[in-house]
């Protein structure tokens, strides 16, 4: 018996002479947060509406829990909670009264479930408002109250941050790690938002064009990021010779016309800094950094951001 809670074989997904998802193979233990990276359009969303049983793969295999995905269906589902994309309600009823509506359709996990769910996302207070009403942020809350309001044991969220302001960040932060530090919960999440990634997932999968470039342990990860020596200069051509010609170094990245990071011989700082005066080159700056999930993500797919 499989050790993941979820995990896809050979999963992939056709449109015609499109292909959104190509033979992906993910692996989400029990209790963990998996973070599925990846540009629009690399099949993220996709490939949680065919977990999820919303869209039909073309070929390949999901495994829930243990057994197949189709394998009594009612009872598997009942275990999970998801927000894809935008969520949708009922325009002219409330918050608690759009959560009722679904609390009566999937059976009541608890008396208070409704109450509880908009106190954690923070939407208790608005009792009169109607969902038509609500601002961007207000109505990604509404959609992460109805995921969590079950208390399921896996969470798949699809860019579960989108319009929330930093104070909501913050908290729903916060309650997905509680959830999988006390409660054991499965995440599988998706995100725009790396340095929040960053801080909360244990396992990263980025996907490129519908395929799974790689799957890693964040650990592995934070263990493979090298530190670097940024240079802010005034002529990055010029600095460039500098490191190659006196000081023979070539593991060097140029960001821009201004920035410059240093992967070796970061010890020599000073003597390179004192080079580059030496020859009209004014440093404006120099910090000591290490390689984030931006740069992994970035270099892993070949350049270019998350956007």
């Amino acid at each position: 018996m499989s050790n993941y809670v979820i995990e896809t074989n050979d999963l992939t997904k056709q449109y015609e002479d499109q292909i959104s998802v190509n033979h992906l193979n993910i692996h989400v233990p029990q209790g963990k947060i998996y973070a599925l990276l990846g540009r629009n359009g690399a099949g993220k969303t996709t490939t949680m509406k065919m977990i999820l049983n919303l869209v039909k793969p073309t070929s390949g295999t999901i495994t829930l829990f243990g057994d197949d995905y189709k394998t009594n269906q009612l009872k598997t589902y009942r275990r999970i909670g998801a927000i894809i994309e935008t969520p949708s309600f009922y325009e002219n009823l409330t918050g608690s009264e759009n959560l009722e509506i679904l609390a009566r359709l999937r059976g009541r996990h608890r008396e208070d479930s409704v109450t509880h769910a908009l106190e954690i996302v923070g939407l208790d207070k608005e009792t009169k408002k109607t969902f038509g009403k609500y601002s961007m942020g207000m109505k990604q809350r509404l959609g992460i109250a109805a995921a969590i309001m079950h208390e399921p044991e896996v969470l798949i969220l699809d860019e579960p941050i989108n319009g929330l302001d930093p104070i909501g960040i913050h908290e729903i932060r916060n309650y997905l790690l509680k959830l999988c530090k006390e409660k054991g919960t499965t995440v599988l999440i998706s995100s725009h938002v790396l340095s929040e990634i960053e801080q909360i997932a244990d396992i990263i999968g980025v996907m490129h064009q519908g395929y799974l470039l790689e799957e890693t342990d964040i650990g592995e990860l934070h263990k493979r990021n090298r530190r670097y020596a940024e240079y802010e200069v005034s002529d990055v051509n010029k600095a460039t010779l500098v490191l190659e010609r006196q000081f023979q170094i070539t593991d060097y990245t140029i960001v821009d016309n201004r920035f410059i990071r240093l992967f070796s011989e970061i010890d020599k700082c000073a003597e390179i800094n004192s080079s580059f005066t030496q020859n009209d080159i004014s440093v404006t700056r120099l910090n000591i950094k290490e390689e984030k999930l931006e740069d992994y993500f970035s270099n892993l797919i070949g350049g270019g951001k998350i956007g």
